[in-house]
């Protein structure tokens, strides 16, 4: 992934691609399969983000952000050689802690060729390795990670509390009105979080936490023109699950959007493009980039006009050191008209450094 230009200011507009050409051929999703890589796809990522806390001796909790992505990236021009040092397929890994007390964000990366021992994917479940680093699905369900990073760790269990939520149509997402430009979705929501998190000498036991898992593959997965996303995952207090995204152009425009809301009796509506509107609210500049994130948004759903807020200004992921890109990524808070908190989850934006290359 490769990064262009600043862009100076984002405005959310309607979409204007909302006449799709027919969606492929699909097969169903199946489980435990799906849970595991697929190769023959350009583009992978297991992706989960969550919160959690430590109660303190005075009174109140100390709150934690994480987040933990495994990338799978398939090397075209490797394919049809025969050595087995050909770096055929890449695994790329991103882990970030929000300390909101410290006011930080803490953050690690890696990247290696699958093989050798040294990275591996398994296609029957989840089960993705770089070095030290793993996430895998165990026997009961429940995902356990491990992550030793230079400034933090994070051993963690996500243990499902509600069934697999397949986005789009039955778990095929478009991404924009080209036949191709779709995506294989599905995510796990209201995950339970148990484990610890290490900030140098110091361990925090984390409980009463929610995470929310997305595994994602495809072969285009933004259409032309675009230059990167915005998206938010939120695991309501309810018990229901709202997401949405839109891709954007250089303008700011919205080329595509979608999403979906599953209520907590587990209802599930999808969104189609037109029924989203993301709105920018406040700015935060990053002193390290210069790129300019709308850390506030109102996105406005066919089940409600909702607020997200960063509960963290600074939480800009420069991970040019292995996928080659710069991103927002963190902890955020999800408020109702009327102003109060009814969720917190994680807000992703993407191409504000320059444009998004997948």
């Amino acid at each position: 992934m490769q990064r262009r230009a600043l862009l100076a200011a984002v405005l959310a507009a309607p979409c204007a691609r909302t006449i799709a050409a027919p969606l492929p051929l699909q097969r169903p999703l199946q489980f435990p399969r799906d849970f595991g890589s697929h190769p023959d796809h350009r583009t992978e990522w297991w992706y989960i983000t969550g919160h959690a806390g430590m109660p303190q001796a005075g009174g109140g909790v100390r709150s934690f952000g994480f987040q933990l992505t495994f990338f799978r990236s398939r090397v075209d021009a490797t394919q049809k050689l025969r050595s087995a040092f050909a770096a055929k397929q890449l695994i790329f890994a991103h882990a970030a802690v929000t300390d909101l007390k410290g006011g930080r964000l803490l953050h690690d990366q890696r990247i290696a060729r699958a093989g050798m021992g040294v990275a591996s994917a398994s296609e029957q479940d989840t089960d993705v390795r770089l070095r030290d680093w793993r996430l895998h699905r165990e026997a009961g369900g429940s995902y356990a990670a491990s992550i030793a990073a230079n400034d933090f760790s994070l051993v963690l269990r996500f243990t499902p509390t509600q069934p697999v939520l397949l986005q789009g149509e039955a778990g095929l997402s478009r991404k924009g009105a080209g036949p191709n430009e779709t995506s294989y979705y599905y995510s796990e929501p209201q995950l339970k979080v148990q484990g610890h998190i290490g900030l140098g000498a110091s361990r925090f036991e984390l409980n009463d936490g929610r995470a929310w898992l997305d595994h994602e593959w495809s072969e285009t997965i933004m259409p032309p023109g675009a230059v990167g996303w915005d998206w938010i995952g939120m695991n309501l207090a309810d018990g229901a699950a709202l997401t949405a995204f839109r891709l954007r152009d250089r303008d700011g425009r919205s080329l595509w959007a979608g999403g979906s809301w599953r209520s907590r009796s587990g209802e599930l509506r999808a969104f189609a493009p037109g029924e989203l509107r993301f709105e920018a609210g406040r700015r935060w500049k990053s002193p390290a980039t210069q790129a300019d994130y709308p850390v506030e948004w109102t996105v406005a759903t066919p089940v409600g006009r909702f607020s997200v807020k960063a509960l963290l200004d600074n939480q800009e992921l420069d991970s040019r050191g292995s996928t080659g890109t710069v991103y927002w990524e963190g902890l955020s808070d999800l408020l109702d008209e009327r102003g109060a908190v009814v969720g917190r989850g994680y807000l992703e934006m993407t191409g504000y450094a320059g444009a998004l290359k997948l």
